[in-house]
């Protein structure tokens, strides 16, 4: 770790992506005294404080003594947020939002003329330190904020610096992406036992295979249709299957998926606004 370890950190609205954060950064080295947390439910700041051993305070608090402040509260929220602790937050403070769908112009005219903001989707699999974060500077914000933030969230897995106009296709994409990928295994697990396989055998075959394949994605540089074109021999039986898949519309069901997941970002935001 750098020096940059030293930024004291609050992350505002410690729910599941709050959380990622903290335990990520805590995974990382970032000092425990150096973080802050914040949370409307005093069941859940006794948890957090039990399981990770940093302070949660109120938000107030959390704006005088940090100097990064990551806003992970829901997007419907923010503006309320903001209304409490805008005036308070020095236009000094790095704010980086993790608010699927709010672009960082719904920040800046809450804070104070200058403050920098970083937008961050990450997604769940942070949790194992796999996470992919996509990475965007509001207007404000220097290279020296998104170097920052990408010390921040590099710890947690893959980063990629992207431009703000991109952000909710990312949502789409990688935000919501672990669920697709869950629900394809839900349902070939249970097309697994419609054969005869047990749950547990059916389990353990699919999530090595999808472990194994996202390895070779990432680490062969080859295209997914020359990888895929591996696997199917002519008159094969996964030929036979991806007919099927292509028959029964697959494809375009994922192209209408991830355009409606990225219109729901649209919609969050202007939703908030």
């Amino acid at each position: 770790m750098t020096d940059t370890a030293q930024h004291p950190v609050a992350v505002i609205g410690a729910g599941k992506i709050g959380e990622l954060v903290l335990s990520g950064l805590l995974r990382s080295g970032w000092p425990a005294e150096r973080l802050l947390a914040t949370t409307r439910r005093q069941a859940r700041a006794e948890e957090l404080a039990l399981r990770y051993g940093v302070r949660v305070v109120d938000n107030h608090t959390a704006v005088a003594e940090a100097e990064v402040l990551a806003i992970a509260v829901k997007p419907q929220d923010v503006a309320a947020l903001l209304d409490e602790i805008g005036p308070k937050i020095p236009a000094e403070k790095l704010v980086i939002s993790l608010c699927a769908g709010l672009p960082t112009s719904f920040f800046s005219r809450r804070l104070a003329a200058g403050t920098p903001v970083v937008r961050v989707m990450t997604n769940t699999p942070a949790l194992v330190d796999e996470a992919m974060s996509a990475i965007s500077a509001g207007e404000h914000a220097t290279g020296a904020h998104l170097a920052l933030a990408e010390e921040m969230f590099t710890p947690l897995g893959g980063t990629l610096r992207v431009p703000e106009s991109q952000q909710d296709a990312v949502t789409a994409l990688s935000g919501s992406g672990p669920a697709y990928f869950y629900l394809l295994v839900e349902a070939m697990v249970d097309a697994g036992i419609l054969l005869g396989l047990p749950r547990q055998v059916a389990h353990e075959l699919i999530v090595q295979t999808a472990i194994g394949s996202a390895v070779m994605l990432r680490d062969s540089g080859e295209h997914p249709v020359k990888l895929r074109e591996a696997v199917t021999s002519p008159a094969g039986t996964t030929i036979s299957a991806v007919r099927e898949l292509e028959k029964h519309g697959v494809r375009a069901a994922l192209l209408a998926a991830l355009e409606a997941a990225r219109d729901r970002a649209g919609e969050l935001a202007a939703q908030a606004d």
